[in-house]
């Protein structure tokens, strides 16, 4: 659905607050995907940064945040008060490829997309990207537990 969704409305569906929620809105989104945008990795203040500076690899967050926002619109959408959605955990990420090394040297508006590939009520792989007007800079694969008492065994050992 393509529609823009707030930095207020975004701050209310994921557990990040303050500074610490870093997109400004979404979009886009479907039951597959989310595109959101963001402007905070140019942000001295952004809580992310070490030496003054946003690493590439910091992209994952953002990513990871594209990713909580979409379990947020599925559990909700904009306009159904519902209930707040199962919190969410990085489990992995895999074959990310960094195309550059710093975030926060990028003038234009940063455009973070993820795709739900598989999952189910516990376990969601997604792709994720990261790009500038120009660029793609970080992308990769994320696995998210969204029930991690789901995934512990049962039966404890003697």
């Amino acid at each position: 659905m393509t529609m823009t969704i707030t930095r207020d409305e975004i701050a209310a569906r994921i557990p990040h607050a303050g500074t610490m929620c870093l997109l400004d809105s979404v979009i886009d989104w479907s039951p597959e995907h989310i595109r959101c945008q963001a402007s905070s990795h140019r942000d001295p203040a952004n809580p992310l940064r070490s030496g003054g500076r946003l690493g590439v690899l910091c992209g994952i967050e953002y990513a990871a945040q594209a990713m909580a926002m979409h379990g947020g619109l599925q559990a909700a959408p904009p306009g159904d008060a519902g209930q707040r959605p199962k919190a969410g955990f990085l489990a992995s990420v895999r074959s990310v490829s960094a195309h550059v090394v710093r975030l926060d040297d990028s003038t234009s508006d940063l455009q973070i997309e993820a795709r739900r590939v598989s999952g189910d009520e516990n376990l969601v792989m997604y792709e994720f990207s990261v790009r500038d007007a120009d660029r793609l800079l970080i992308e990769g694969r994320a696995a998210v537990v969204m029930d991690a008492s789901a995934l512990l065994p049962t039966e404890t050992l003697p």
